[in-house]
């Protein structure tokens, strides 16, 4: 179909969060009209996903059009003659809504909102017959209804957890244990299986490390989309990068950059500690190097303002003081936030 010249749709929702229901209308729309804009509330009640996040979803999945951020939108959801006062005033006279030729939805709203915009009521599949889905079921189980969420959009509703730690502190068990805790999977530490591969009297070239770093972060991107509500990650591009400096007394400015990714893309960090006998296999380089290594790691974490948990003990020890976290952490909530009981305003 080819869109009518001179005609501007307008579409409306809080994409909390964005599910193949909300896109099959919004592609509907966009075969439609010759220009989209798609108002998107802030809705605080409703999801803890902050708006910036739902807002990047539309404008990555769809760039060709205009998003609008509705911040001070309102939030009442109904029938009676106020509420529609309400939402039909916001947007004629606080977002200057002119010239809409089309109004798009799936609500009872869609009568009265085109009506007030001078527009065609444009409803797309009201009875969800053609994607029988909403919001507040993948809400309610995002893993169970994953197929009916674009991957860009279900890797932001997975929290990203990575275990660091010097060499021979339990990351790998750790990590394993939790997944199958969780019912879902795990980021092995890819940087073993490229080592005993490629490895050279126990060395890697700096340009191996980075090709090391940017497989394991492939990997792990795409069990982003197979998580079950949470990735459990063995280690990351930081370690990488201190091994680099170690062996070779500089890093490839390409890991660096991977370091800096790693540095905001983990929802939570844990520091496994060296309170567990050294498992001295062939391809380790000694209790006295973990524990150098382990210094620097903390340091590092510190230097780079990383909030991070320390654990210590036995496995089932770690696993529930890991539990006792998750219990009470939402992804887009801060680590000051979890320590003080807080959640996101």
């Amino acid at each position: 179909m080819t869109p009518q010249p001179g005609t501007t749709g307008l579409t409306l929702g809080k994409f909390a969060p964005l599910h193949r229901g909300h896109q099959y209308l919004i592609e509907t729309a966009l075969a439609e009209v010759e220009q989209l804009i798609i108002v998107i509330y802030d809705c605080p009640d409703t999801t803890d996903l902050p708006l910036p996040v739902r807002v990047g979803w539309l404008r990555d999945i769809y760039p060709q059009a205009t998003v609008v951020e509705a911040w001070d939108g309102p939030l009442e959801v109904g029938n009676t003659p106020a509420i529609r006062k309400r939402h039909e005033d916001y947007f004629i006279n606080r977002l200057k809504m002119r010239g809409i030729t089309h109004f798009y939805s799936s609500e009872f709203y869609g009568e009265h909102m085109s009506a007030a915009l001078g527009a065609v009521n444009r409803l797309v599949d009201e009875a969800r017959t053609r994607v029988p889905i909403s919001a507040t079921q993948v809400r309610q189980a995002p893993f169970a209804h994953r197929h009916f969420v674009h991957p860009r959009v279900y890797r932001d509703l997975i929290t990203n957890v990575v275990f660091l730690g010097a060499p021979s502190t339990g990351k790998t068990t750790l990590a394993e244990h939790l997944a199958a805790a969780y019912q879902t999977v795990w980021m092995p530490e890819y940087g073993r299986e490229y080592w005993e591969q490629h490895q050279v009297n126990r060395r890697l070239t700096p340009g191996q490390l980075v090709e090391l770093a940017e497989v394991h972060l492939e990997r792990e991107e795409r069990l982003l989309s197979a998580a079950n509500g949470y990735l459990f990650t063995d280690t990351n591009a930081i370690t990488t990068w201190m091994f680099s400096h170690a062996y070779h007394g500089m890093a490839e400015a390409r890991l660096t950059e991977l370091v800096q990714l790693a540095a905001t893309r983990y929802d939570l960090v844990f520091v496994c500690d060296t309170d567990i006998p050294y498992d001295d296999t062939w391809d380790r380089s000694g209790e006295v190097e973990r524990l150098v290594f382990q210094k620097q790691i903390l340091a590092d974490l510190r230097m780079r303002r990383i909030p991070f948990f320390v654990l210590q003990g036995s496995v089932a020890e770690r696993t529930a003081t890991v539990q006792a976290i998750l219990s009470r952490f939402h992804r887009y909530q801060t680590v000051v936030e979890l320590l003080m009981g807080t959640t996101p305003a």
